[in-house]
């Protein structure tokens, strides 16, 4: 992505989106809501986060534009919304190593799993960061036993900086800087 003048270093799309070679980056609109309900729903996606939230609840709660916020992507291929992809700033973040530190998080619906597009998005956000942000480091957060996820951040480039135990099952923090990125 490349950096939007005069608009300061927020993660984010310009208007209609970003595209990589497969992919739309843009921001959430009112039909990304089933996606997201989908999302949010599912027990495969949500096997290493704690289980997924029951589909009435989202219904109910969820608003018209989930998640719309800077440095939240909506992955889209074909026209339709497949993943998800967060940058923000880990302010309240459990670890101090990531306390204040851009934070990489990304879902991807089961469909869209195993076709790269996961590493695709996740890169050209990076990239779009370190065009905005030179030499700031990103640190993400995954469950050990989450060998996809592991896999991924060691393609963005992330190494770890610590395991650590939460939610009832070690976690891995990983850091990643323009320097050491290879994705």
């Amino acid at each position: 992505m490349a950096p939007r003048p005069g608009r300061g270093p927020r993660p984010g799309p310009r208007r209609g989106g970003d595209r990589t070679e497969r992919l739309v980056l843009r921001e959430p609109e009112p039909r990304d809501r089933p996606a997201f309900v989908e999302l949010l729903a599912s027990a495969e996606v949500h096997t290493y986060l704690g289980g997924p939230r029951p589909r009435a609840e989202l219904e109910r709660e969820l608003p018209a534009v989930p998640e719309r916020w800077p440095g939240s992507l909506v992955v889209e291929l074909d026209g339709s919304m497949i993943g998800h992809v967060l940058l923000r700033r880990a302010t309240g973040h459990r670890r101090p190593a990531a306390a204040g530190k851009a934070d990489l998080g990304y879902l991807f619906l089961p469909r869209a799993w195993g076709f790269g597009y996961a590493a695709e998005a996740c890169a050209a956000t990076l990239a779009w960061f370190d065009a905005v942000l030179p030499n700031e480091p990103v640190v993400l957060t995954t469950q050990s036993a989450n060998d996809r996820s592991m896999q991924l951040a060691a393609k963005l480039g992330f190494t770890e900086v610590e395991r650590f135990e939460a939610w009832g099952s070690e976690q891995w923090l990983g850091m990643r800087t323009p320097a050491t990125s290879s994705a």
